[in-house]
């Protein structure tokens, strides 16, 4: 009778880097016909004596993940002294690291596991900032964690989009004189909005620029200066009536701006 072939997976985190490294080579064998065992999470030699104990009875490999000295020491000691073979996936890349770059690892598990999640929440917070762009839905405004308002082409959207790739759910709000602002606005704590202005001859420039782009004439009433001025005087008395921290845009780039942002909202939020 031939031995199932076995490979137990051993991790101190969740055991997926070690389970996909061991399944991209038994590919290579036959179709990848190999019996795969991970145990998640190992954290004391009793757990790696409970592997050493089924992988002594077969035809088996222990492949592991394992961060922490004392576990990885104590799994090469058992393994030798069982026959056992056992296969470091992290050390060799590891000792390069430190050898190359000069570097020590943290020896913490996990770590992974916290980028992915990380991650995530940068795309969730990248949709978010893309459903409830330019005042879409309000609904987005009670949910988000950084409110932006102002006038057209204010930065508003790729403040937005620079906050949510930080992780940070953004909504915006546009001002209009003709279109009231929703009244969720004026609900938004003081300390998760931010009013965006401009000067008028900065804005003059952009909305011009912005024209020519789309192949409209300069003279459109959207970018004179009459407009304009109605426009910020317009803003600033909702700014006013919302109570929100008010930021000067007129010559600061989004990286700027968003580092503003976030040390004003900071500020207000320890009050």
């Amino acid at each position: 009778m031939v031995q199932r072939e076995v490979v137990y997976v051993i991790s101190d985190s969740v055991g997926e880097t070690a389970e996909f490294v061991v399944k991209a080579v038994a590919t290579q064998f036959n179709g990848g016909q190999v019996e795969i065992r991970r145990s998640s999470y190992v954290d004391d030699f009793e757990d790696i004596e409970d592997v050493i104990a089924l992988a002594k009875k077969g035809n088996s490999i222990v492949a592991y993940t394992l961060v922490i000295p004392s576990l990885k020491e104590y799994l090469d000691q058992r393994a030798n002294e069982e026959g056992i073979l056992a296969v470091d996936l992290l050390s060799p890349l590891m000792n390069a690291f430190v050898t190359k770059f000069n570097k020590e690892p943290n020896h913490r598990p996990g770590l992974m596991r916290k980028l992915d999640e990380e991650y995530f929440r940068k795309i969730e917070a990248i949709e978010f900032a893309v459903k409830y762009d330019d005042g879409r839905d309000p609904r987005g405004i009670k949910m988000a964690d950084i409110v932006i308002t102002g006038v057209s082409r204010t930065s508003k959207t790729p403040l937005s989009m620079y906050l949510a790739h930080q992780g940070f759910r953004v909504a915006n709000v546009p001002l209009v004189p003709e279109v009231p602002p929703p009244d969720e606005l004026y609900e938004v704590p003081r300390k998760n909005c931010i009013g965006l202005v401009i000067s008028p001859d900065k804005l003059n420039g952009i909305r011009i620029e912005r024209l020519k782009a789309l192949g409209l004439a300069s003279r459109a009433n959207y970018a004179s200066f009459e407009r304009i001025l109605e426009e910020l005087e317009y803003a600033e008395k909702i700014m006013k009536r919302v109570g929100c921290p008010v930021i000067d845009v007129s010559n600061k780039a989004v990286e700027e701006t968003a580092g503003l942002i976030l040390d004003v909202l900071k500020k207000e939020r320890s009050k």
